[in-house]
């Protein structure tokens, strides 16, 4: 908290043209880094027997990685689409909050939020949350989310369009840099016990009902780990509060 508190004085402290380029520059370097990664995309989504329009169409609409590798992953695994979309419609449930409190942080005109909206993803709020300022976090968000937009939808044509050069995109293991991108971003914001063992409970849901479920549907049962672990914190934090960490009254 004192190291926060810190840049945040800092960045207050420091001419407002210099922190306006830091800002860009820092959301830049997110852009670039992970809209690269549309080349893994695209390449895995052709091979997973979807066409190039269809392929396109999911990124100018779909907008986010985790989901679109989820459903390309789904169906070369040969899922039913519906289990697959899914998949991938509740792994983007989550950047409906994100913009619950991104809302509140841009306050940005009524008439822009429902194209800002599309620009919600992990990266965006990422780079916005970490902005000391109203419009600092305005133009993390903007220049974040234009940089990837445009990068991540022309990487995914070009993906696309070099798949068959490529040939099988298995062997290069294309469908795995989606996922490292979101576990790269997600990994620093587990800060507490409870978000680790959600994580982790997750994980293990997913991989251990892998070979026995329908492909997709594992997704949707690592979700479960979250109730899970927030009803096992409630119960260990009402028996904390009733007596002795293990439950027990203490002696009067």
């Amino acid at each position: 908290m004192a190291e926060r508190q810190t840049r945040l004085a800092e960045a207050a402290a420091a001419p407002p043209r210099k922190q306006d380029a830091a800002v860009v520059r820092d959301a830049l370097g997110v852009g670039v880094a992970v809209g690269l990664s549309g080349v893994a995309f695209g390449a895995t989504s052709a091979g997973s027997g979807l066409g190039l329009l269809q392929t396109c169409v999911l990124s100018l609409l779909v907008f986010t990685g985790a989901s679109q590798f989820a459903l390309v992953g789904a169906l070369a695994a040969g899922g039913n689409p519906y289990t697959a979309a899914a998949g991938a419609f509740f792994l983007g449930v989550r950047n409906a909050f994100y913009g619950l409190r991104l809302s509140q942080l841009l306050a940005l005109p009524r008439a822009v939020r429902p194209f800002a909206a599309q620009w919600v993803i992990d990266e965006t709020t990422a780079v916005t949350l970490a902005q000391p300022t109203r419009r600092a976090a305005r133009i993390g968000f903007t220049v974040t989310g234009l940089s990837l937009y445009l990068l991540w939808n022309l990487t995914t044509l070009l993906g696309a369009l070099g798949a068959k050069a490529l040939g099988d995109t298995d062997t290069w293991g294309l469908d795995a840099a989606g996922p490292a991108v979101f576990l790269a971003l997600l990994a620093p914001m587990l800060r507490t016990a409870t978000e680790r063992a959600v994580a982790g409970l997750a994980v293990l849901l997913g991989l251990g009902l892998l070979p026995v479920l329908p492909a997709g549907v594992p997704v949707l049962a690592a979700a479960l780990a979250a109730p899970v672990a927030l009803v096992a914190e409630g119960r260990r934090g009402g028996r904390a509060r009733r007596g002795t960490p293990d439950g027990t009254e203490e002696a009067r």
